[in-house]
């Protein structure tokens, strides 16, 4: 019989582990207008209704301006940047 092990690290190295800030969309209020996409193409990517697509990864340092601007831009509040 097999035993079945799970790792409990991370299985991305230590330079693609977050670190820093994270976006992240609140579905029943994002209503798919792309603003986000359009300000922060780097992160922000849209599906085929216009939905923002966004990345698990940490927004990087030399984004994180563009991100709370695109935060505080967002008509419906969606869009969010956790810690």
């Amino acid at each position: 019989m097999r035993r079945s092990t799970v790792s409990t690290k991370s299985s991305k190295r230590p330079s693609q582990r977050r670190t820093g800030p994270t976006l992240a969309v609140d579905w029943t209020a994002c209503d798919g207008r792309g603003l986000c996409a359009e300000l922060l193409p780097e992160l922000v990517k849209r599906d085929d209704w216009g939905f923002p697509l966004i990345s698990d990864d940490a927004v990087p340092a030399h984004l994180l301006a563009f991100a709370e601007r695109a935060v505080d831009v967002c008509p419906t509040l969606a869009l969010k940047l956790g810690r």
